[in-house]
């Protein structure tokens, strides 16, 4: 069944892992678990550490803001509407540059939530 969400509407909370990180769920595993649908909204100054995703391929489309992906064993700048696909196992973090939060779009699949 398919629906229509205006980004506005989606309920942002604490993230369970990482400090300063606001996580809205859009679509979960339980009702698709071929894939997760979340929006992070990121505080300037934040990290999020260098980590890995054991099957996931992690896709994220940068809403707003400004910062650094570490990507290929480097970091790299990132901005708004740049898009990042991470494979499984691969290394990856992000952190906040500037006065501004990030907001990124993030499809994990198969799904991670």
């Amino acid at each position: 069944m398919g629906f229509l969400i205006n980004l506005k509407e989606v309920e942002m909370k604490d993230h369970p892992k990482f400090k300063g990180v606001k996580i809205g769920f859009i679509v979960t595993k339980e009702k698709q678990p071929e894939l997760s649908i979340t929006v992070l909204e990121i505080q300037p100054g934040v990290e999020i550490s260098v980590h890995t995703h054991e099957k996931e391929v992690d896709t994220i489309f940068v809403l707003e803001g400004e910062g650094e992906i570490y990507l290929n064993k480097e970091w790299q700048e990132l901005k708004k509407e740049d898009i990042i696909v991470v494979s499984p196992k691969e290394e990856h973090g992000v952190r906040v540059k500037g006065n501004k939060p990030m907001k990124c779009y993030i499809v994990h699949a198969p799904a991670l939530w």
